[in-house]
């Protein structure tokens, strides 16, 4: 997945079987087997192209990521205390990604208070009016794009 995920973009087997060959011996057969295996399991869609396959991810690594995280954080039967101690373990890099999020999702949650003169998020209407969506790679600095962008 991390191929298909870091090219973004649809790839036959061939393709990732070459990528991986340069860090290691692997088989034709076990890449088109994995393949094959994220497609029955809904990673990857396929459509055919010739006589091979062409892949393409189901979802972003960012939206993946995001599942297991709400997937794991669900299963704790005191979900705060998991957060508290997820937090806990963050990087102040991790910590300020985090901050970040929350002032580009809390406007567009239902009873959010009104932006205070001097916050760094701006409003909807404003960022509307910069041509950029709220949530979005416009949301980053150029030279800071989200993780998985591609940039």
């Amino acid at each position: 997945m991390t191929r298909v995920w870091q090219w973004n973009r649809p790839v036959t087997v061939r393709e990732v079987l070459e990528d991986l060959q340069r860090e290691r011996s692997i088989a034709y057969t076990t890449v088109m087997t994995v393949m094959d295996n994220l497609h029955q399991k809904g990673w990857v869609r396929r459509e055919v192209d010739g006589r091979a396959y062409r892949y393409t991810a189901v979802s972003t690594r960012a939206a993946y990521s995001a599942a297991l995280m709400n997937e794991a954080w669900s299963r704790s039967d005191n979900p705060a205390a998991a957060l508290v101690a997820f937090f806990g373990m963050m990087s102040a890099e991790q910590r300020e990604a985090l901050q970040d999020a929350v002032r580009i999702v809390a406007p567009a949650l239902p009873g959010a208070p009104e932006a205070v003169a001097g916050d760094k998020a701006e409003e909807p209407e404003e960022k509307a009016a910069s041509g950029g969506e709220p949530g979005t790679e416009d949301d980053f600095p150029a030279d800071e794009a989200p993780p998985d962008s591609g940039r």
